[in-house]
């Protein structure tokens, strides 16, 4: 594979003038922007104050805390890595460091020349026993270019009512406005009307495919590795990429530099273990966190013949300080999940992920990160019988980065960068057993490389207005070895008019591509534009545009993800995905940050979206694009947001009131598209979206916390009416997703009781219950003869002569119990 990868980087690399002519363009206005601001500010005498800003008791980076430099009235944001860098003129400053839950830092410092100059913050001790519910630097949500941006971190997720016993980083971004969950127990998520399959999802840079552990119930994110969550739903820096809705940006603790601690977690579902502490003396800290659930210990003594069903995972992360300007993390994640019966079935899937990467500080205003990363999502089923086979899909992409950020006077600076991901996916190969009649059977297996190049720039203008403004130049190359079918008329879907339906186009030939040769080229500007007006200084008004590019496409006729993700290139019968986006918000501070209140209205256009035509085959189908029509998509809505940060009572309401619609007119097949070319509800449009969250501190020893939730039902297709023919009874459906399931809503609360036993062993009992009042909530609908099979699903719907009901699947009421220590 290797040798591969070489051959394709070298064939790219000889590609057509205009490519090479617009990444140069790009390439020159970094160099442009360097120099400026290189000689802009050595016009007169600037020194710089670089250092990093971390927690006291752990050692741990502090991610977007506040340096805020009185005398100037600016300040600075820390980066991921806990790094910050001011450029001032030589004087008496006084640096005011602040960063919610943590006690403020205020230090009066003489700068002569330039100077490093470290913070270790200590957590807030208040009298009032009060509560702080992390949001970002004290004015951040106000003054910043930053908008459709939520931040929260794991202590957060850790107070709201766990379900089934594990905080949920997946569960907990639903409570947000413009985020929805795919189903009752979905471990996906949809984002301002956008497929699950259009949110970019990274642990610690690494792309995760799948989201969740027993098929929705529990996510990948081990909430005790985790310290860092930002959602971008829109104001999406140029420095991401590859995905049409959102981004997940979620950031693994770097583990205690102070000393050797941990926790654990003893629930009905799982356990888990953390562990964490100094290397070479505090130079350098790791991070060990396992999980485990155990329904397959339990399970058999409930049911006769029960399947075997179990989740693990294990995170790890590294890092060693070589000196104030050299660091080096290492990071990884391992995960699977297993479902088996008997002798009968084995099925099991999970992300593997793996990350380098290199801080080093160039200079005083300039920081530059390089990474190595590796992503893989694995999928195998096997039939154990002897007549059986066994079933293996994968995607796995290798990517290289380095991104450089310019700091300059004031709050202003510059991002910029490369990366260079490749893709090999195989979405099937076939072994049969022994004495199995099936046919082994290889899908072709597809390679892309996608090279990117981005600029961003964060500047301000006077005292109230400033500006982010980014351009990312994307690129995909779908590359051989592949055979590629050639259809009459480039249709390989066309339409029966006397059948009424669509079918395969005519094949007329092939064409034979070779390793690393080129099949497809596409290539994509992508700007970005965030801007604030300040109005007074707890309130400011915003709005940004985004234009983003998706090149690979989730093929699953599903509303969520499940354990068979197949993921394909985009390539000559399959664009890329295209989004433009923009939005405008009001924004207000109360009661010094006490209360935080937003609204933000969002309008986005997509192109290139993919619909299935009406009895679509996916699975094993070499020729996926047989099966789909491409269309256009719209999202429109409005997104409130009010929020308590401090006291013994905080939390939020969120409220989207939305459409998410499709347009599939059949333009070219001959025939009528989807709904007859009318725009109909995407499979995730929910028009009301609200989320009630709160958490009480009765005392130092007692938290209750509750959420409550209620979202409009899910689009369905029900079936209106029967026909027979040749003795065989078939169901004609209404139109796409014409009606829906019944709207969802439920209330989970908890009680967490703090106990201590001993000095550094501290315990505590959380008691949750989800679905508090026991709604029946579907989160599956399926079709059957009346008196058949409960469990029948005649979706592809062939029947008998019985009259049909309908049967919904939905969870009630499951309480648990957790114990959690620290030690």
């Amino acid at each position: 594979m290797l040798n591969t990868m070489k051959d394709e980087v070298v064939n790219v690399a000889f590609l057509g003038n205009g490519v090479r002519c617009g990444m140069l363009k790009l390439v020159g206005i970094v160099i442009l922007f360097g120099l400026s601001a290189s000689s802009l500010s050595g016009q007169t005498q600037k020194v710089t104050v670089k250092g990093r800003i971390r927690e006291a008791s752990s050692g741990e980076d502090l991610i977007s805390a506040t340096v805020y430099v009185q005398e100037m009235g600016t300040g600075v944001v820390s980066n991921p890595y806990g790094f910050y860098s001011v450029v001032l003129r030589p004087g008496k400053y006084t640096f005011k460091v602040s960063f919610i839950g943590f006690e403020t830092i205020v230090k009066q410092v003489e700068v002569k020349e330039d100077l490093e100059l470290n913070f270790d913050m200590k957590e807030q001790i208040d009298e009032l026993e009060e509560v702080v519910v992390y949001a970002e630097s004290e004015d951040e949500n106000v003054k910043s270019t930053k908008m459709s941006i939520a931040k929260i971190d794991a202590g957060t997720i850790k107070q709201l009512p766990t379900v089934f016993g594990e905080a949920d980083v997946i569960k907990s971004i639903q409570l947000l406005p413009g985020v929805s969950s795919n189903g009752e127990t979905s471990g996906g998520f949809n984002v301002r009307g956008g497929a699950a399959d259009q949110n970019l999802v990274l642990l610690d840079e690494a792309t995760i495919f799948n989201t969740s552990h027993l098929f929705g119930l529990v996510s990948v994110f081990n909430a005790d590795a985790i310290k860092d969550v930002t959602l971008y739903k829109g104001g999406i820096p140029s420095i991401y990429g590859g995905r049409l809705s959102s981004v997940l940006d979620v950031r693994q603790k770097d583990g205690n530099s102070k000393e050797l601690s941990g926790s654990a977690g003893i629930g009905l579902l799982s356990s888990r273990l953390n562990l964490e502490g100094p290397i070479d003396n505090g130079n350098g800290s790791f991070l060990v966190a396992g999980r485990r659930s155990y329904v397959d210990l339990f399970l058999p003594s409930i049911l006769d013949d029960a399947p075997t069903v179990y989740f693990y995972d294990l995170n790890l992360k590294a890092n060693y300080t070589f000196n104030a300007d050299n660091r080096l993390f290492l990071s990884g994640y391992f995960g699977r999940d297993n479902l088996s019966v008997d002798d009968f079935v084995n099925n099991d899937w999970g992300n593997l992920a793996f990350n380098m990467r290199y801080n080093k500080v160039l200079n005083d205003k300039l920081f530059s990160n390089f990474s190595f990363i590796y992503s893989d999502y694995r999928y195998n089923f096997d039939i154990l019988r002897s007549d059986g086979y066994s079933w293996e899909a994968h995607i796995e992409n290798f990517n290289l980065k380095s991104d450089f950020t310019l700091f300059q006077e004031g709050e202003n600076q510059i991002d910029f960068g490369a990366s260079l991901l490749y893709y090999d996916f195989n979405p099937g190969d076939i072994s049969p057993n022994e004495e199995s009649a099936t046919l082994g059977t290889t899908l072709d297996p597809k390679y892309a490389l996608e090279p990117a190049l981005y600029i961003n720039a964060k500047r301000t203008i006077g005292p109230k207005f400033s500006i982010e403004a980014g351009l990312r130049f994307s690129s995909f190359f779908r590359l051989g070895e592949e055979e590629i079918r050639q259809y009459a008329n480039d249709q390989p879907v066309v339409y029966n008019a006397a059948l009424g339906r669509y079918e395969q186009g005519t094949v007329v030939g092939t064409k034979q591509y070779e390793s690393g040769e080129v099949i497809a080229d596409f290539y994509n500007l992508e700007p970005r534009l965030a801007l604030t007006y300040q109005l007074d200084g707890e309130s400011s008004l915003k709005a940004s545009y985004n234009r983003t590019t998706q090149y690979i496409h989730l093929i699953s006729n599903s509303t969520s993800p499940t354990a068979l993700n197949i993921w394909t290139p985009s390539g000559p019968f399959l664009e890329p995905q295209l989004s433009d986006q923009v939005a405008l918000g009001y924004f207000r501070n109360f009661k010094n940050n006490m209360y935080e209140a937003s609204v933000e209205a969002y309008y986005k256009d997509m192109q290139n979206q993919v619909d299935y035509v009406d009895g679509a085959d996916i699975q094993l189908n070499n020729n996926l694009e047989t099966e789909l029509l491409s269309g256009r998509g719209r999202a429109y809505g409005l997104e409130l947001y009010v929020k308590k940060n401090k006291g013994r009572f905080t939390g939020w309401m969120s409220y989207t009131l939305s459409r998410s619609e499709r347009q599939v007119d059949g333009a070219g097949t001959g025939g009528p598209g989807i709904n007859n070319g009318e725009y109909y509800a995407s499979n995730f449009d929910k028009t009301h979206d609200l989320s009630l969250t709160g958490m009480y501190k009765l005392n130092e020893n007692l938290m209750l916390s509750a959420n409550f939730i209620y979202q409009t039902g899910m689009p369905i297709n029900y079936p209106e009416s029967r026909y027979e023919f040749g003795g065989i009874v078939g169901a004609n459906f209404e139109s796409r997703n014409q009606s829906r399931i019944t709207d969802n809503h439920r209330l989970d609360i908890s009680i967490t009781m703090n106990t201590k036993k001993k000095p550094k062993w501290d315990g505590s009992w959380t008691f949750s219950i989800y679905n508090l009042y026991n709604n029946q909530n579907a989160y599956d609908v399926t079709f059957s003869p009346t008196g058949a099979d409960r469990g029948a699903d005649i979706s592809r719907f062939f029947i008998d002569r019985y009259s049909t009901q309908a049967t919904q699947t939905y969870i009630g009421m499951f309480p648990n119990i957790t114990y959690n220590l620290k030690f």
